[in-house]
């Protein structure tokens, strides 16, 4: 499944470079388009380079076999488009690519979490009992439940997966920006 290019802000949008700028160097040939989907926004492919997988998107109209640039509008999520030409740039030029900056690993814990708890919920788990699989039976037992963080915490998580689950996850295809 390909996200559109303009709910993924990873993705790296390419049209025809401007005739003003040279063309000698231009890293167009090392672009392999391998199983490209072609739809009205253009011709979408992935580049795996360094464990990572880049997503581009040649323009409609664009051919492929001439020298390349990168579009980047001037928007508030231009920083994640700058990001995914650098980690494209880098890859092309067989350099260490920083990994993709979207989610930290707790985020990625919390987001598992909130889906399973949901998952539980909409097919009739109660609170506690989700809770007894997310964070054990014996931990659950320590505390009296109707008081207890966790109770709180498992209702926060049904509460967040439901909504991711009404239209909330498209936020994860967004540049999550450094502070």
């Amino acid at each position: 499944m390909l996200w559109s290019a303009e709910a993924d802000t990873s993705t790296v949008l390419l049209t025809h470079a401007p005739t003003i700028l040279p063309t000698a160097d231009n890293l167009f040939t090392e672009l392999r388009e391998t199983t490209a989907l072609s739809d009205e926004q253009g011709v979408h492919f992935l580049l795996k380079a360094g464990g990572q997988t880049i997503r581009l998107v040649r323009l409609a109209g664009v051919a492929a076999d001439i020298p390349l640039a990168a579009l980047v509008p001037l928007d508030p999520n231009g920083h994640g488009r700058i990001d995914a030409i650098d980690r494209l740039l880098r890859a092309l030029q067989g350099r260490t690519m920083p990994a993709d900056r979207r989610l930290t690993q707790q985020q990625k814990r919390r987001h598992r979490h909130m889906l399973q708890a949901t998952d539980g919920h909409l097919n009739g788990a109660s609170y506690r009992q989700i809770a007894d699989v997310l964070y054990g039976i014996e931990r659950i037992r320590a505390e009296h439940w109707k008081t207890s963080a966790l109770r709180d915490s498992v209702i926060g998580l049904v509460e967040g997966g439901l909504a991711m689950i009404a239209g909330g996850y498209r936020q994860l295809l967004r540049h999550r920006r450094q502070r």
